[in-house]
């Protein structure tokens, strides 16, 4: 009588099925690509002959119909598995789910915007077989590899301060810590998956920063490439997606990118309240109370937007739920004031420190307002 517990079952497939299986997983995350997929596929189809290879796309809900041009692809081709995320957004997040759903041995992940050179595949596939290495990393700074014309001189200078920081306080001995074209062993991965974030853009860096040296790395150099259809998905605020992964990685990941990204908006909050509260007073259009009233809602209004488009992008609330969202983080910070100003006194009773229960006063009202608006505004549906 046969074995059919799961135990099993899982080593039989492993010896029955090794060889019908991908090899190697491409995984791309997708944002409004429609145009460009179909293309990618056929360069892969080409570069990758003789591989056993499967895409996956993971799409964000592309409005302008990326998924299902992709799902339409697979019907002819079975190479081509497609993952679509619903009210969920942002590129780590995507290359996790696509990496999670792979069972090859070997995972690549490349931008769908035909900015990556898909000829370099084989080559780090080649390395990865050769048990040398555990991720292999295409470079734009090693020699033979160019940023070319794919980046503005504001994003390549960027690019380049961004890999001067990673290097400097992550201690990641890259030429490129920024890529994000790269080729890894699914094992080596699986490793290290729970402790990556979903959050940000940068996920070769968070995989090899979170290794903390343990990977084998190999680089190979190319050159970055115009992309061909659609808009860039990298504007100014993924930099402080960047800087919010640097200090979650030198505090240990003890502290979440998304409360470091929110306590960062909050300062720059202090700055309007200030900023506004001067301007009135010196104008003379208002006596102090009204003066401290506007500038409070005005602050808090700064915050929700930047909150909005930064912290929370992936939630990001529009139309009427905008409105909504407003007033309930009206009414979420207000309480956070109270919160405030209650452990303020309280601490400060015990320890007449003004600067000690003036700190734990804003600590306690930060997290307030991070714990609360997370569950009231930015509610995940």
């Amino acid at each position: 009588m046969s074995d059919t517990s799961p135990d099993a079952l899982c080593e039989n497939a492993d010896a029955t099925d090794a060889k019908s299986g991908p090899e190697l997983s491409i995984v791309l995350p997708t944002f409004n690509e429609r145009e460009n997929v179909p293309l990618v596929v056929e360069a892969l189809r080409k570069c990758l002959e003789g591989v056993n290879w499967e895409v996956i796309v993971v799409d964000d809900n592309s409005p302008d119909g990326t998924a299902e041009c992709a799902k339409t692809i697979g019907q002819v081709d079975p190479r081509v598995r497609v993952i679509r995320r619903i009210g969920r957004r942002g590129l780590s997040g995507a290359c996790i789910e696509g990496m999670l759903a792979s069972s090859a041995k070997y995972v690549a992940v490349m931008d769908a915007d035909l900015q990556h050179d898909e000829n370099l595949l084989p080559r780090m596939l080649q390395d990865l077989r050769s048990q040398d290495y555990d991720i292999v990393i295409a470079s734009r700074h090693v020699e033979g590899g160019e940023v070319g014309n794919g980046l503005s001189a504001v994003r390549e200078w960027g690019s380049n301060l961004a890999n001067s920081l990673a290097r400097r306080f992550l201690q990641v001995d890259l030429s490129d810590p920024m890529s994000g074209f790269f080729m890894l062993r699914r094992d080596a991965f699986e490793d290290l998956a729970p402790s990556l974030s979903a959050q940000g853009f940068k996920i070769m860096l968070d995989i090899v920063a979170t290794a903390k040296g343990t990977l084998r790395i190999k680089e190979l150099p190319f050159v970055f490439r115009e992309r061909l259809h659609g808009d860039s998905k990298l504007d100014t605020l993924v930099t402080m997606d960047y800087l919010g992964l640097l200090l979650a990685k030198l505090f240990h990941d003890r502290l979440s990118i998304r409360f470091l990204m929110f306590s960062f908006v909050g300062a720059t909050g202090v700055i309007v309240h200030l900023a506004v509260l001067k301007t009135l007073l010196a104008t003379g259009l208002a006596q102090f109370s009204a003066a401290q009233l506007v500038a409070t809602f005005v602050a808090m209004t700064s915050n929700f937007f930047l909150n909005n488009r930064l912290t929370y992008r992936d939630r990001r609330l529009k139309g009427s739920a905008w409105v909504r969202g407003l007033f309930t983080f009206y009414l979420v910070c207000s309480f956070g004031v109270l919160a405030n100003v209650g452990v303020a006194e309280l601490i400060y009773a015990q320890q007449p420190l003004w600067w000690l229960a003036g700190a734990a006063g804003a600590l306690m009202g930060a997290v307030w307002n991070y714990v609360a608006s997370k569950t009231l505004t930015w509610r995940q549906a």
